[in-house]
């Protein structure tokens, strides 16, 4: 029903590049085609400013990617995290998981 409105881009030198809405309507499909954007390096910097929305579904997207480069032994960051994550992490009470990837 919805349109995926999410746009990965690699943007070289391990950097990558999240825009869109990352919310419940889009993540499902976005996640199922993962193996087609998922990076497969040992380092991945990945930019979030250019998401224009984010909801639960995104950050627990999010958290996913996070353990998925981690237990492959990836060195994982984030990078300009819209405000509206950041509360979402704080409510959630997972902010400490991410704590240390986010710059």
């Amino acid at each position: 029903m919805s349109e995926d409105k999410i746009s990965w881009q690699a943007l070289g030198n391990d950097q990558y590049c999240l825009s869109g809405c990352l919310e419940r309507d889009t993540v499902p499909a976005f996640w199922l085609r993962r193996k087609e954007w998922m990076p497969d390096s040992n380092k991945v910097s990945l930019d979030l400013g250019g998401l224009s929305r984010v909801d639960s579904a995104g950050m627990v997207m999010l958290l996913h990617l996070h353990q998925q480069l981690s237990s492959a032994g990836c060195d994982f960051t984030l990078l300009n995290v819209p405000e509206q994550l950041k509360t979402l992490l704080r409510l959630s009470h997972v902010e400490p998981i991410l704590a240390t990837c986010m710059k």
